[in-house]
């Protein structure tokens, strides 16, 4: 390896290391703060390694029955959510990549990038009409602004670089389109499918907006739960960060689990493409 080789990985490495470890600094000091207690969270100069740690706070936040009820209004509404939206993007990503539909690829990237603010107004007023307030119904349908335009536009750019002569070959044979879909064009798209169900996953998770404003008393979800843990009187930080961490936790592990599909996903595209 030559010294200009090493070089540009030394100076790879430390732009990774300076991008990332705000992130990692973030992370390590929510755990610190989750495993004091007060006494110790309270403490100047900041203490990060305890003498003790508070495995309570915790504890207090798993007991909560309305956690528990918060966390599964969460895979509730997520958990629909995704899967409406891929089935909604993932045919509607392969028709518009097929027909070079490319005004109504800007029109899902303008719905991508509009913010979910701008339709929360009309849709709590639809919602209110129809009496869905306080239901889980109007945040799994005004989640799908957040998740259907991800799917879709993933998929648009998944299948436009995928090879066409499988598809031609079927069609040849004398299959429909909606069997060339179904059995050539999703086997090979599955990578890209992985993605969009990673992303609308963490996507709809973190959403808290929708659920602050749409959600009753029971049918909040975890994000808002974390919210209602802060309050004017006292503020406790342990059970605040632990809470904090165990929302994070599932999407984490389930980037930690499927990274391999997303690199895959993202890079396979541009590798069959060349």
């Amino acid at each position: 390896m030559t010294p200009k080789q090493i070089s540009g990985k030394i100076g790879l490495w430390f732009a990774v290391l300076v991008i990332v470890s705000p992130a990692i600094l973030f992370f390590l000091w929510m755990l610190s703060l989750s495993l004091k207690f007060e006494v110790d969270n309270a403490a100047y100069p900041p203490v990060f390694i305890p003498e003790h740690f508070a495995w309570k706070n915790y504890a207090d936040v798993l007991s909560s029955n309305r956690f528990v009820t918060y966390f599964f209004n969460s895979l509730i509404v997520t958990g629909s959510a995704t899967v409406l939206a891929l089935m909604v993007g993932v045919p509607a990503g392969y028709g518009i990549a097929r027909m070079a539909a490319h005004k109504s690829a800007i029109v899902i990237l303008i719905a991508r990038i509009t913010p979910g603010l701008s339709y929360l107004i009309p849709l709590f007023l639809l919602f209110q009409w129809l009496g869905l307030l306080g239901t889980l119904v109007p945040q799994i349908i005004i989640h799908l602004v957040v998740t259907v335009p991800i799917v879709i536009w993933i998929m648009i750019g998944y299948f436009e670089t995928t090879p066409m002569e499988l598809e031609e070959a079927a069609l040849i044979d004398g299959a429909g389109r909606w069997q060339v879909f179904r059995h050539v064009a999703l086997p090979i798209a599955k990578p890209g499918i992985a993605v969009a169900f990673i992303l609308a996953v963490i996507f709809s998770w973190n959403n808290f907006v929708f659920g602050i404003v749409l959600a009753g008393r029971e049918t909040r979800t975890l994000p808002v739960a974390v919210y209602n843990m802060i309050s004017f009187d006292q503020l406790s930080w342990g059970p605040l960060a632990a809470a904090a961490l165990i929302v994070t936790l599932p999407v984490l592990l389930l980037t930690v689990f499927a990274q391999r599909q997303i690199v895959a996903g993202l890079t396979a595209g541009a590798v069959k493409g060349g």
